[in-house]
């Protein structure tokens, strides 16, 4: 069962008609990414509405644009607060700010998180690939791919035995 299908009958969320080709340009170039091939059938099959989803089709465009940001402004947060700071950007400015631009250069070549549900994400263009947890600095392995993920966020099936090792560079890092 694909993880469209899987959704559609557990009857957990309300489904809207998916997504068509026209309105995933729209989004991709509003965004600035693309989605992953597994995301993109599942948009196209429904769109989950309700608490926690993103509303592709809503009018709160700077709500969208906040669900989109919120793992690289996390991260950013660690890095002004909590002095977080990745091994591969070489050694730490001296000052939080200082700090804070150099992670915001960074993390702008780092592969955009799509949103799929409150802070689970997908990497833009990646197919297939687990389902990340991202807040702040804490990356959490949430499922192999879409169906397994909902297996596991929702109860709807068995989930899978085996892990998939994520492979989106730097955010497989914070796992």
């Amino acid at each position: 069962m694909t993880a469209a299908e899987l959704l559609a009958a557990s009857g957990r969320f309300p489904l809207s008609p998916g997504l068509t080709d026209a309105e995933f340009d729209a989004v991709e170039r509003e965004f600035g990414f693309t989605f992953a091939a597994d995301h993109r059938a599942f948009l196209a099959a429904g769109v989950p509405t309700g608490r926690g989803w993103p509303d592709w089709r809503g009018t709160d465009r700077d709500r969208l644009r906040e669900q989109a940001a919120f793992p690289v402004e996390g991260v950013l947060f660690d890095v002004g607060e909590n002095e977080f700071w990745y091994d591969g950007w070489g050694p730490r400015p001296a000052t939080a700010d200082q700090a804070v631009a150099a992670a915001r250069f960074h993390l702008a070549t780092a592969p955009r998180m799509v949103p799929l549900f409150t802070h689970r994400y997908l990497p833009a263009g990646l197919n297939p690939h687990p389902v990340l947890s991202i807040y702040q600095t804490d990356v959490v392995h949430y499922g192999n791919d879409l169906a397994d993920w909902l297996n596991r966020e929702f109860g709807l099936g068995e989930p899978a035995t085996d892990r998939r090792r994520p492979t989106v560079p730097f955010w497989r890092e914070l796992l």
